[in-house]
């Protein structure tokens, strides 16, 4: 039987993650967040004390980890039947990641493992590849966005509720040169699928999203 994937790329802070999971929460289909994958890679090879310059060690972890995203309210994301969500965003998770990334023999086995995701009833992968290199047959794909002035607008008022001080003009500059980084880079750049559906949500409700996301599936 055919899984049915949605795909729903775009740059950082266009709202993938808060859409991707509450359509597939309305669907009752599985979820990947792909931005999670080598982060948590990251986590259990330091888990494990392991040599995260060895790349055979490496991809032992990664053919045996095992991952779940619980897509409530907030993401949840268990390795091997534990919440590592805290650990994502800790700076020395993102560096491991970026050491461990540069394998080819590693990416080909998250590759493979992202790619598993692909169940019954069905998948909504949330990333910046998944319409154009994870799922390329995938029959529904997204490509949501916004504007830099506007995502920037959005971080802000999510730090400054959190009780962080920050700067407007810094985060927009921020925004800009991660666009410039996704877009250029060699592996996997960040790029809109040729059959995708493009949703600028600059000017929308969260809730406008997720019903043109709907009735793309219906």
């Amino acid at each position: 039987m055919t899984v049915p994937v949605l795909t729903i790329d775009g740059p950082s802070g266009a709202g993938k993650g808060t859409v991707s999971r509450a359509v597939a929460k309305k669907l009752g289909w599985h979820y990947l967040d792909s931005g999670s994958i080598y982060r948590s890679l990251a986590i259990a090879a330091l888990k494990q004390h392991a040599d995260i310059k060895d790349e055979t060690a490496i991809v032992n972890i990664a053919q045996a980890m095992q991952l779940e995203f619980d897509c409530g309210d907030e993401l949840v994301v268990r390795l091997d039947g534990e919440d590592i969500t805290g650990e994502l965003g800790l700076e020395s998770t993102g560096n491991t990641a970026a050491i461990v990334a540069v394998f080819p023999k590693v990416r080909e086995v998250l590759l493979q493992k992202q790619k598993d995701f692909k169940r019954l009833p069905g998948l909504v992968a949330d990333g910046r590849d998944m319409g154009t290199v994870v799922f390329p047959d995938a029959e529904n794909k997204v490509f949501l966005t916004a504007s830099a002035d506007e995502r920037a607008k959005r971080r802000y008022k999510q730090l400054i509720e959190k009780g962080i001080d920050v700067n407007l003009v810094q985060i927009t500059r921020e925004i800009e040169e991660r666009d410039r980084r996704d877009t250029e880079r060699k592996t996997a750049p960040l790029a809109m699928a040729s059959d995708a559906l493009y949703i600028d949500s600059s000017d929308m409700t969260l809730e406008s999203v997720i019903e043109e996301v709907l009735n793309l599936i219906r």
